[in-house]
Formats: C-alpha cells, structure tokens, sequence
C-alpha cells in the first residue's frame, strides 16, 4: 500500500475514535443538528476503518507467517498461510481504494431527466419517446417513481422535447452518464424505399436540488410569464391561465410548465426545473475543467459529444466513451441497461482509482 493512502487511513480511524468520544458526551446529544451531522460521518467512516483493520490484521497474519518459515515443521503450513494473507490484502486494499474515492454528493438524489429531438426532423421525436420509453421502464424496474414534467408532442408522434423527474434512492448516481448525444440508425416506418436514416437525440440529467435555497435565484433575474396551456387536458386547463413560462435573464434559461391544471404548482414545478438546470449549467462547467486533465470523458456531462449509438438494423448499442457493444438492442430499449450503467461506472471508477494512486 502506497505511503500517502496509508497515511490518510490512519487519520481517518484517529478521527472515527474522536467522533465516537463526541457523539458519547452528553452536550452534543443536546445538539439535534450536530449530532445528525456527526452520527452521518461515523457511519461513513465506519466501514473504512472496519476494512482497515482487516487490512491491517492481514498484515500481521503475514509477518507471522514469514516467522515460521524458517521453522522445517511448519514450512508447508506457514507458505499456505502466507499466500492467504497476502491475497487478502490484495483484496482488502482494491476495496479500501474504491471506498477512499471521492463521493458525488449528488448521488443519492432524485433527477430531472431532458430528452430534445435533434437532428432528424419527425424521426428525432419518435426516438426521443423511444428513449423516454426506455428510461422509463428503467426506472420502474429499480422501483423509483417517473413524473411528466414538461412536453412539447410532435406531429406524427414522439416528443420534441420532454422534461421527466425521476425520484428514487441513487437514481441519479446509475443515470448521471447518460448526457450526451444519442443516435439512431434505423428504417422509418415513413420510410418507402427502405433506407436506413440517421437521426439523434440530447439527453441531460440533471440532479434535482433538495431546496431552492441551494441554487442561488434573484427575483429580480426572473421574468414569469402565464398563458393557457396547448394540447390535451380537457376545457379547463385550456381555458385559464395555468401554465407558466420562466426565463431566467443572466443565462437566458427557459422552463415552460403546463402539465397540472393549478398555475401554483406549474410554477412551484418550474422554479424546481430551473434551479436543476442552473446547479447544472455550474456543475458541467467544474467538471468541464477536470475532464481537461483526462482523455476520458465518461461524466464530463459533455452535451455536444455523440455518447451512444442505437443499430437497430444489426440490433447493436454502442457505447462510443467507452468501447462498449451490446447485440441486445431490443431488451436495452425494454430498459435493460444496467449492463451499459455498470460498465460507464466501472470506467468512472477507474479513472478516480488512477487519479487518487497518482496522487499518492
């Protein structure tokens, strides 16, 4: 183990015995604040220093072993426990480097889910209610909840764009990866000739903020809009004045909202959406700056980059950042994806496994 991540083991298991000497003392039992906070950093810390501990009894089992090595009688026996010990610490260290990567503190919150028609014209807008379709099942199989927010229907059907929440434990930490541009390459059912079309998608996840105070919003920066919503929803949502449109001025940001008869919360749904949109225009932008030191740009949130592509005529999905094809195109639009997750993961934690041993 390098000298560095063994030094930061140590502080941490110095800092889990001072956090349980405080959570003990009766003054900050009196702290309902502090106490949550504090009791929130014990049990991170927890399993780190739990896997420390093994690390370091692993070490141990191997100086002992090394001992009686030079015993003849014990030779075989202390070469097995030898072999057992250090494979151990193989283990434990691989698993100690995963828990010391940096946590998303976004992670284990719910999302806003855009998907825009792009290039591709009425073909776009049918894959963009594909990838809805797909992200939707998705969900439902993890067991988190998907509410329309926003749509804008296309002519022949599909979205021109749609604006989705997606609320569930860690929802955003399995589809942070998923920004990017999106292609399809198929026959349109329009399509008389037979020929293969070329059309794409922009798909944004975007974190959903606990609180509007997190984002910070001037009043002044907003102009709020109402008029009567278009589409389906009976006379009464196209009579009055129930949807809200709200621009916000220093970034020209635009969130339209229709979908609930009750203009109150079309606006409450819209302020949610932009404060989203602009915690995301920051965040892209500080992960805009690392992904400058990386070639990878697995969650760089890089809109503009073309990300994956959807064969449909070969029945593959390509995953272009990492490398990655699939020949299960038709259980990956069912929403089987995780094998896709899984792998964009993996490679994300790579990269963290790369940064943190260089480092060190």
């Amino acid at each position: 183990m390098k000298p560095g991540i063994r030094a930061r083991l140590e502080q941490l298991a110095f800092r889990l015995e001072e956090l349980e000497g405080l959570l003990a003392s009766e003054t900050i039992t009196q702290n309902i604040d502090a106490f949550r906070k504090l009791s929130r950093e014990h049990a991170e810390l927890g399993p780190i220093i739990g896997l420390w501990q093994r690390f370091v009894q692993a070490e141990a089992d191997e100086q002992s072993a090394r001992e009686m090595l030079t015993d003849p009688e014990m030779k075989e026996f202390a070469q097995a426990e030898l072999e057992t010990a250090q494979s151990a610490q193989a283990s434990i260290e691989h698993a100690l480097q995963l828990a010391l990567l940096p946590k998303d503190p976004n992670d284990e919150r719910n999302l806003f889910l855009e998907i825009r028609a792009g290039t591709g014209g009425d073909e776009a807008a049918l894959f963009a209610g594909d990838l809805l379709r797909m992200y939707t099942r998705y969900a439902e199989r993890q067991g988190w909840k998907v509410e329309l927010v926003s749509v804008s229907e296309s002519d022949l059907g599909g979205y021109k764009e749609v604006i989705a929440r997606v609320a569930g434990f860690g929802a955003f930490s399995r589809l942070k990866f998923e920004s990017g541009g999106h292609r399809v390459q198929r026959v349109p059912a329009t399509e008389t000739q037979g020929r293969i079309h070329t059309s794409a998608c922009t798909v944004a996840v975007m974190p959903e903020a606990d609180e509007l105070a997190e984002v910070s919003i001037n009043p002044a920066d907003l102009r709020i809009d109402t008029f009567r919503a278009s589409g389906a929803g009976g006379q009464h949502i196209n009579k009055t004045d129930s949807a809200v449109r709200i621009t916000h001025l220093p970034t020209g940001i635009v969130v339209e909202c229709q979908d609930d008869r009750s203009q109150h919360r079309n606006k409450a749904q819209a302020m949610s959406v932009l404060a989203a949109r602009i915690q995301d225009v920051q965040l892209r932008e500080q992960q805009a700056k690392e992904a400058a030191t990386r070639k990878n740009l697995v969650g760089s949130g890089d809109r503009s980059e073309r990300i994956r592509t959807y064969n449909f005529p070969q029945g593959r999905i390509t995953d272009h950042r990492i490398n990655l094809t699939l020949y299960k195109l038709d259980a990956a639009m069912e929403g089987e994806i995780n094998e896709l997750i899984d792998a964009l993961i993996t490679e994300h934690q790579t990269e963290l496994l790369a940064q943190l041993t260089q480092d060190d």
